[in-house]
């Protein structure tokens, strides 16, 4: 027996509380952008500076053993992350610590290393301190930056991309939702005060490719509709679009969440943050393709001549409420 999420043929009037649905999205940005400005974000060591140590050790490495004990010498956010590589021997467990900028210095004070290295090795009399990095404001600045570019950068490719693959009105509704998506990511960031580093970067980035993804789906069947059913009012074919695409998104969405849930239990500490962006980023892409993207098409009006002939046919009706 097939799995079924939804039924073969729905008739769901997604756009017809569409005042509703898109003021809700408009207020909840309005809230994001507040929350950035009020609380800002918790930046991590990537955006903040500090220091990089890599620890060689024989046992094998117990991240939670680790983190508990430097946690009373009160070092602000420290990382702990175990380094696999095959070439390593089979007694040669390596770690990498980072820990935040102490007081705007321009690193770790040496003294303050060697009461970690002291504290580790309490729990650990093997492990010994092999490399020592340090990352100084200015370079966490330069991160910073190139971290906007990169995010600005990908919503100007998608921008020119669903342009030339569709019409103008396609492509600010899709630019529409990724900002309505970003904005929001980083407004919850700023509410749960989670840690932002350059992991969140790259999952702000794969929550634009996923959203983008699903957009790209329902304006394709938009675009088909559009040339196959001339007489249907704009609104009544996005709906018709909606629906026909609505069993795809839904299994997208829920084996993609599937697959999070158990990273978000499983992972660990190290990639809780990434995979807690990208879980809401389902939620609030799968939302935004629908009461984002497609009434902003609704909204700037759309042409019908993709193709040639093609009158209205029989189909599913949809009460509207303009």
């Amino acid at each position: 027996m097939r799995l079924k999420l939804v039924p073969d043929q729905t008739n769901i009037n997604f756009l017809g509380p569409w005042r509703f649905t898109f003021g809700l999205s408009a207020l909840l940005m309005v809230l994001s952008i507040a929350a950035f400005f009020t609380f800002g974000l918790n930046f991590g060591i990537d955006f903040r500076g500090g220091t990089s140590i890599r620890t060689d050790a024989t046992q094998a490495v117990d991240v939670g053993a680790y983190r508990d004990a430097l946690a009373p010498l009160d070092l602000g956010d420290i990382t702990i992350t175990e380094v696999f590589d095959p070439t390593y021997a089979a007694d040669q467990h390596v770690a990498t610590i980072r820990i935040q900028t102490q007081d705007g210095a321009e690193a770790v004070a040496p003294e303050v290393l060697n009461q970690v290295e002291a504290t580790l090795q309490e729990v650990d009399p093997t492990l010994r301190f092999t490399s020592v990095e340090s990352v100084g404001p200015k370079v966490s600045g330069e991160l910073v930056q190139q971290a906007v570019l990169a995010v600005l950068a990908a919503l100007g490719a998608v921008l020119v991309y669903i342009w030339l693959r569709f019409e103008w009105q396609f492509a600010l509704g899709a630019v529409a939702a990724l900002v309505h998506d970003i904005v929001l990511t980083i407004g919850v960031f700023s509410v749960v005060q989670l840690r932002f580093d350059l992991a969140i970067i790259a999952a702000l980035l794969t929550i634009v490719g996923y959203s983008l993804n699903d957009t790209v789906v329902v304006f394709d069947r938009v675009r088909e509709n559009l040339v196959k059913f001339k007489k249907r009012p704009v609104i009544e074919v996005l709906n018709l679009s909606l629906n026909e695409t609505l069993s795809r998104t839904l299994m997208t969405s829920v084996t993609t969440l599937i697959a999070l849930i158990a990273l978000f239990v499983l992972g660990g500490d190290v990639i809780r943050g990434f995979v807690f962006a990208m879980i809401w980023g389902v939620f609030v892409g799968t939302w935004s393709s629908v009461y984002v993207a497609s009434v902003v098409v609704k909204q700037l009006g759309i042409k019908r001549d993709w193709g040639k002939g093609g009158g209205d046919t029989p189909g599913t009706q949809f009460a509207t409420s303009e």
